[in-house]
């Protein structure tokens, strides 16, 4: 079993990239999956050439196909001008149209305020919704005053619960070669 993390921190260190890295953490505690880390600051030079040549380069074309190949994600970008950032927005725009149908994704972002959490829920949400993704019910938002305090351990285990409990349900019931079954039919094999 697969798990990516799709991170689109700017910054050394990062704290998009610690988030991911805690909830991929708390995932894999609930399963046996490996991790692999996609840091799309490293690949902004080669998502804009897609963009104008239509080519995926050497490390954007493995990054895809990580993405595409996985049995969940986590996605977790900052949030700039109450929204996704353009790196991550591009990321997605460059994979094929139907490359998410289906996939277990829990939604995360980062930002200096608590005042962009809907953030989740008025951006990041309905993106992953028109890529036919199956979002986890918990998305996590961390501002700047979460680190370390009350609140943001037990969002992060909720939300790795419910991708886990995802990924294992999915992955049983529905053979890789068949993976981009419609979601409904998916949840009708669960429930048989």
């Amino acid at each position: 079993m697969k798990l990516v993390v799709v991170s689109a921190g700017l910054s050394v260190p990062s704290s998009t990239r610690l988030l991911g890295d805690r909830l991929a953490a708390a995932v894999r505690g609930r399963t046996s999956a490996e991790v692999e880390v996609v840091e799309l600051r490293d690949l902004a030079v080669e998502i804009a050439h897609n963009f104008t040549n239509g080519f995926a380069g050497r490390k954007l074309a493995a990054a895809q196909a990580a993405v595409t190949g996985a049995d969940g994600l986590i996605v977790v970008t900052p949030v700039f001008s109450a929204s996704y950032s353009g790196l991550f927005k591009s990321f997605f725009d460059v994979l094929e149209q139907d490359a998410l149908a289906g996939k277990p994704v829990l939604l995360a972002a980062t930002g200096g305020t608590a005042r962009h959490s809907l953030v989740l829920e008025h951006a990041l949400r309905p993106l992953f919704a028109y890529l036919h993704a199956v979002a986890v019910p918990t998305g996590v938002y961390a501002a700047s005053e979460d680190w370390g305090a009350e609140g943001l351990d037990g969002r992060i285990e909720r939300a790795a619960g419910e991708l886990a409990a995802l990924m294992t349900g999915l992955r049983a019931a529905v053979p890789a070669q068949e993976r981009l079954v419609p979601f409904e039919e998916q949840l009708a094999a669960l429930r048989a």
